[in-house]
């Protein structure tokens, strides 16, 4: 991630002010740009063409997009705007302010972070800052095994974490291998920790 800006910004001042050449979030009251390899990018395409899918063929009412920034709040009162590699929003609550721009300030039902070198940011910051906004459930994808043998075991292997809302607090169920992710949120959805894996190395239409 690189910062570029001098001074504290508050959420409005961050969509007010933020580039437009790229992906952005608001941390520690700073525009920091967030960059992907490929292979993270092709993980995300994946997933949205995954649960878009299965919320066309279910007939759900959902949105799922990869570029919707949500205000999260830290323990301590930050503001902070983080843009989830995926996100579900239901599309009733999107579409009463259809003419606004991409930002959240709702719960959204679901996102997705797909894991790089500053893996903490989404075990650690983003975990807490999601529950505290009562997001139903969060994803890692931690496609390279880069976490610490305290979160993934030893020896460590890639795996999906699920993390699912229940009275206020988040409770992770961890998916490695060929086992079929269990979604609280597209519950008939039919893919395995293998093949989110696979889509790293290849994207397809």
């Amino acid at each position: 991630m690189t910062s570029i800006t001098l001074k504290k910004l508050t959420f409005e001042e961050f969509l007010e002010h933020h580039p437009n050449d790229g992906i952005y979030e608001l941390v520690n009251g700073e525009i920091v740009k967030v960059e992907a390899i490929r292979a993270h990018k092709n993980i995300a395409r994946y997933l949205v063409k995954s649960f878009d899918r299965e919320s066309e063929r279910l007939e759900l009412d959902y949105i799922v997009d990869k570029d919707i920034v949500i205000r999260t709040v830290t323990a301590n009162g930050e503001e902070r705007g983080r843009n989830p590699d995926v996100s579900v929003v239901s599309a009733s609550l999107w579409n009463t302010n259809a003419t606004t721009y991409g930002a959240v300030i709702e719960p959204i039902q679901l996102a997705v972070e797909v894991t790089s070198t500053n893996w903490e940011d989404d075990y650690i910051d983003k975990l807490d800052e999601y529950q505290r906004l009562g997001i139903k459930e969060y994803w890692i994808v931690d496609y390279l095994a880069i976490a610490s043998r305290t979160y993934l075991g030893n020896p460590k292997s890639p795996t999906i974490f699920v993390y699912k809302l229940v009275d206020g607090q988040y409770q992770v169920q961890a998916f490695t291998g060929k086992d079929r992710i269990i979604s609280p949120t597209f519950t008939e959805l039919n893919i395995t920790v293998e093949q989110v894996i696979a889509a790293s190395q290849i994207y397809k239409l």
